[in-house]
C-alpha cells in the first residue's frame, strides 16, 4: 500500500526531530506543531510546515486534542504520529483522530485501553500465561491495603493503576509507612492521571529492569526485537539503557521474548510497543510490569543492534505494510548504550535546570549517534521535560561500547544550564555498573550523595570567555584565542569538561 503524503508530528523536542527525519527519508512531508515558547525550536525550523497550537502550558497546546486534530486537517496531513509522552498513549485521541479521517500511527485504541489500565493489564496478563509480580489490584480502602501488604510481605510497591513514568509510585519498607505513602501516591495519581486507584505489588528490592521491544503488523505477524536493560534510574525514570542486557542468557532472553509476544497478541496489538519486566537476578524469575503502547525514548539502541528503523516501521505498519521478516530472521549485532542528557542537577536531587544554552557541542565519530531537539541558543524552560539529547553508541562488545560512551560524554560541552553529564560518567566508570551488576537501586546504594569531582566555573564567566573566543579578529589581525595560552582549556572549548555547569 502507498505511504502517506504528509504526516503531522504531534510532539516536540528530540522525538519530533527524530520523526521529522524519518518522514523525510520515506519521502513524506512532515508537519510540526508548536507552542508559543517553542516558536524558535529546532523541530519547527526543520518541518515543511509548522502550526501554532497555543500557549506554553501543555493543556493548551500539545495535550489539546482538538487543536492538534485541527492542525492536522489544516495541513492536509493523512496521519498523525504522537511520538512518546503527551497524547501518545491516549486512546481517546486515537479514536478522535480516526473519526476525523486521520490515521493514528500507533496501536489500536482498544490495545491502549487494555494496557493503559495497569490493574486490568495484570489480570489480562495472568489469563494469558504471562507471569506478573505477586500483588493485588484495585485496593479499595486502608484496611484492605494493610491486609494485602501483610499477606504479600514488605517491602511493597504502591503504584497508580492508571499511570506510568514513576508518578504515583512509592516503595514502602514497613507497615508504619504504608498508609501515609499510599495517600501520597493517591494524590499524585489523581493529579497526574485523574484516577487515584492503586496497585499493591511485592517490591523486588534488587531487581533488574529489562524490557522487550515488539513489532506487530496488521496481518497477524508479531516479533520481538530483543531486550533493553534500563536498571539505572532516578525517581523510577531511566537515565541509561543498554542492549543486550548483561544479565540475560539465551534461554532467559528467549523466554522473555516469547512472553512479550504473548502479551502483545493478547490485546490485538499492532505497531511498535514495549513490554516491561522486572527480573530477580538471584532466581532469574521475571515478572510483567506494564506495556508501553508507543515508541520508547530508548528505541535507538534497538535500532543499533538490529539495523531496523523503528520510526519508519511505525509509519509503514500504519500504512498497511506487512513485516518482511520473521523471528528466526532477526539476529542482534554488537552492543549499544544510550545515555540521556538532562538539564538537571544530580547533586540537588536531580532538580531541573533552566536557562539559555550558551554552547551545545555534541560528540560525533564512528558508532556515535546523537538525537537532540535543541541547539545553541535554545531556551530550556520550566514547561517541559528537561531531556536535551540522547547519546547512543554502538560497538562490537560491551567493554568497547562503554569506552566509546565515556569518550562521547567527555567530548560533550553544555553551557548555560546544569547537566547530568558528570553523573553519567561516574555511573559508567563505577565498578558495579562496569561489571554489569547494576540493579534498580544502583543510585541509592552507590551514589546516594553524589557531588561532581571538580568545580565548574560560574556560567557567567564561561559565557564571557566563550564570547571572547568567538569575537572577530582585532585590527592587527590577531584573535583573542591566538593571543591566549595555547595550552589553556579555554583555547579548546570542545575539549574542556564543562558539562556539569
Amino acid at each position: 500500500m502507498p505511504l502517506f503524503d504528509r504526516i503531522l508530528i504531534a510532539n516536540r523536542g528530540e522525538i519530533a526531530v527524530r520523526l521529522l527525519r524519518a518522514c523525510r527519508e520515506l519521502g513524506i512531508s512532515p508537519v510540526a506543531v508548536y507552542s508559543e515558547v517553542d516558536r524558535e525550536a529546532l523541530h519547527v525550523r526543520l518541518a515543511d510546515e509548522a502550526i501554532l497550537l497555543g500557549p506554553a502550558a501543555p493543556a493548551e497546546s500539545y495535550l489539546n486534542m482538538e487543536k492538534v486534530i485541527a492542525a492536522a486537517l489544516q495541513s492536509g496531513a493523512a496521519a498523525v504520529h504522537p511520538g512518546y509522552g503527551f497524547l501518545s498513549e491516549n486512546a481517546g485521541f486515537a479514536r478522535r483522530a480516526a473519526a476525523a479521517g486521520l490515521v493514528f500511527i500507533g496501536p489500536p485504541p482498544g490495545a491502549i485501553d487494555a494496557m493503559g489500565d495497569k490493574a486490568a493489564a495484570r489480570v489480562l496478563m495472568q489469563s494469558s500465561g504471562v507471569p506478573v509480580v505477586p500483588g493485588v489490584q484495585d485496593v479499595a480502602d486502608d484496611k484492605a491495603l494493610a491486609k494485602a501488604a501483610k499477606d504479600i510481605g514488605f517491602p511493597v510497591l504502591v503504584k497508580a493503576a492508571a499511570g506510568g513514568g514513576g508518578k504515583g509510585m512509592r516503595v514502602v519498607n514497613a507497615s508504619a509507612d504504608l498508609l501515609e505513602s499510599a495517600a501520597a501516591a493517591r494524590r499524585e495519581a489523581l493529579n497526574a492521571f485523574g484516577d487515584d486507584r492503586l496497585i499493591l505489588e511485592k517490591y523486588v528490592a534488587r531487581g533488574r529492569h529489562v524490557e522487550i521491544q515488539v513489532l506487530a503488523d496488521q496481518h497477524g505477524n508479531t516479533v520481538h526485537l530483543f531486550e533493553r536493560e534500563c536498571s539505572v534510574q532516578r525517581r523510577h525514570q531511566k537515565i541509561i539503557e543498554e542492549t543486550p542486557s548483561p544479565l540475560l542468557d539465551d534461554d532467559l532472553r528467549s523466554a522473555m521474548g516469547d512472553a512479550a509476544v504473548a502479551a502483545a497478541q493478547a490485546v490485538g496489538y499492532t505497531n511498535a510497543g514495549t513490554v516491561e519486566f522486572i527480573v530477580d537476578p538471584d532466581t532469574r524469575a521475571f515478572y510483567f510490569l506494564e506495556m508501553n503502547t508507543r515508541l520508547q525514548v530508548e528505541h535507538p539502541i534497538t535500532e543499533a543492534i538490529t539495523g531496523l528503523d523503528l520510526a519508519q516501521w511505525q509509519i509503514r505498519i500504519a500504512a498497511g505494510e506487512r513485516l518482511p521478516f520473521q523471528q528466526a530472521d532477526l539476529t542482534p549485532h554488537g552492543h549499544a548504550i544510550e545515555c540521556r542528557l538532562y538539564a538537571e542537577d544530580p547533586a540537588t536531587g536531580f532538580l531541573p535546570s533552566t536557562g539559555t544554552l550558551l554552547a551545545f557541542d555534541l560528540p560525533s565519530g564512528p558508532g556515535v549517534r546523537v538525537d537532540s531537539g535543541v541547539t545553541e541558543g535554545s531556551e530550556i524552560s520550566v514547561h517541559y521535560d528537561p531531556l536535551m539529547a540522547k547519546l547512543i553508541v554502538h560497538a562490537g562488545d560491551r567493554p568497547a561500547a562503554l569506552r566509546r560512551m565515556q569518550t562521547a560524554l567527555s567530548e560533550t560541552v553544555v553551557l548555560g544550564v546544569t547537566t547530568n553529564r558528570e553523573f553519567l560518567l561516574d555511573v559508567l566508570q563505577h565498578p558495579v555498573f562496569a561489571a554489569g551488576e547494576a540493579t534498580t537501586r544502583f543510585i541509592e546504594e552507590h551514589l546516594p550523595n553524589w557531588r561532581p569531582a571538580t568545580s565548574v566555573p560560574p556560567a557567567a564567566l564561561i559565557a564571557a570567555a566563550l564570547a571572547e573566543l568567538r569575537a572577530p579578529a582585532s585590527s592587527n589581525g590577531a584573535t583573542p584565542a591566538a593571543d591566549a595560552d595555547p595550552y589553556s582549556p579555554w583555547a579548546r572549548p570542545t575539549g574542556f569538561r564543562m558539562g556539569g555547569g
